[in-house]
């Protein structure tokens, strides 16, 4: 009995660790895995790849008829999670076209990174895609004006620029830019376009997303 019971105390106690040592989005990364095996997912797709804006657009395709997406947005996830995760939910899909949406999480943090050390994880990212990937068309959609990020737009705005200048000189990339379309007609952040939380979007702001991004999207 004492011997059963140790066991159990082993058992559970490694569940646990395994837990703590897992990365952070491991769980999200494991349910893309388990439903890419159920169903494998279409060839020579259009990838959405991100953050919580592309998590909770869950009827994205919908936005887009007559193309094929495979969202793997997983919410609250920063640059080097996508990073981290690429060789899982990125390049297995060989995609036509990747189109992120990432960065706004990185300056939120708590370490409050600078734009130069997002515009740095950007290209990390865009380097690691464009090495696996070298014919496939990579777009970035600019970091939105959230109304409960309102203290730290100056740095979105600048990682904006810098993201822009970049991309401006890459080939088979495009630069989204959907920062002022989300303003009123005196520069100013739009409430209505959010939910409660004033960052996460409701279909009102898709829409305008939708009219941003459907011209560079790949048939």
């Amino acid at each position: 009995m004492k011997k059963r019971f140790l066991l159990l105390i082993f058992i559970f106690s490694f569940g646990i660790l395994h837990a703590q040592l897992a990365p952070a989005f491991w769980q999200e990364i494991v349910s893309f895995k388990k439903k890419d095996s159920s169903q494998i997912p279409p060839s020579n797709a259009i990838l959405f790849v991100g953050s919580s804006s592309f998590a909770k657009w869950k009827d994205v395709s919908d936005y887009f008829p007559g193309f094929t997406i495979i969202n793997r947005g997983f919410g609250g996830s920063s640059l080097p999670d996508v990073i981290r995760y690429t060789y899982d939910i990125v390049l297995p899909y060989q995609p036509k076209q990747v189109v992120i949406y990432c960065g706004e999480n990185d300056l939120a943090s708590s370490d409050s990174i600078p734009a130069i050390e997002a515009f740095n994880r950007f290209k990390t990212l865009f380097g690691m895609i464009r090495t696996n990937l070298p014919n496939a068309n990579i777009a970035f959609i600019s970091i939105k004006p959230s109304p409960s990020r309102a203290s730290i737009q100056e740095k979105v705005k600048a990682t904006n620029r810098l993201i822009k200048k970049y991309i401006a000189i890459q080939k088979n990339a495009a630069f989204i830019d959907i920062y002022d379309a989300m303003l009123d007609t005196k520069g100013q952040m739009r409430e209505e376009l959010y939910v409660g939380d004033r960052l996460h979007m409701k279909p009102a702001g898709y829409v305008i997303w939708q009219k941003a991004i459907a011209p560079y999207l790949l048939k």
